[in-house]
């Protein structure tokens, strides 16, 4: 009694593909590179609960959970899985990984993480993006006209 569902032998839940899609988990699976296929920029690659999905957490970042928005927390598990820790309320102290879809210079949207933290984020991994393609910087070129 109060299990109503039972996921047991269902190698895909219907809902893994959309959730997956909505937390960020869309890494390409490997053998792929550890790379971001928008900017560049290497990072670091974790299997979800999701059933075949992945996600690119920043490297060497760990920011207290807190500063990031609910359903934008990643922890690691012991067994080395990214769990996104939805809505629950950190605990004082709780520290977690930073998905980089938040902190990508080049984001297809409008920034999921508008703050000033993640702002400087995103400018940062600008400018080391630009470092990896040695790309001048425009307001260097001189004018076209």
């Amino acid at each position: 009694m109060g299990d109503t569902e039972s996921t047991e032998g269902r190698p895909d839940r219907p809902g893994d593909k959309l959730q997956g899609f909505l937390e960020g988990a869309t890494a390409p699976p490997p053998p792929a590179p550890l790379r971001c296929p928008d900017c560049g920029l290497r990072q670091d690659r974790y299997r979800t609960l999701y059933e075949g999905h992945w996600v690119l957490l920043e490297p060497r970042v760990v920011v207290p959970s807190h500063h990031l928005p609910p359903r934008r927390r990643w922890v690691i598990g012991v067994d080395g899985v990214a769990i996104n820790t939805w809505d629950a309320e950190p605990t004082p102290g709780a520290m977690c990984r930073v998905a980089h879809h938040l902190a990508c210079p080049y984001p297809a949207t409008e920034p999921l993480w508008p703050c000033p933290r993640g702002t400087a984020m995103r400018e940062k991994n600008g400018r080391r993006a630009q470092r990896l393609f040695n790309l001048p910087d425009l307001r260097d070129l001189p004018d076209a006209g």
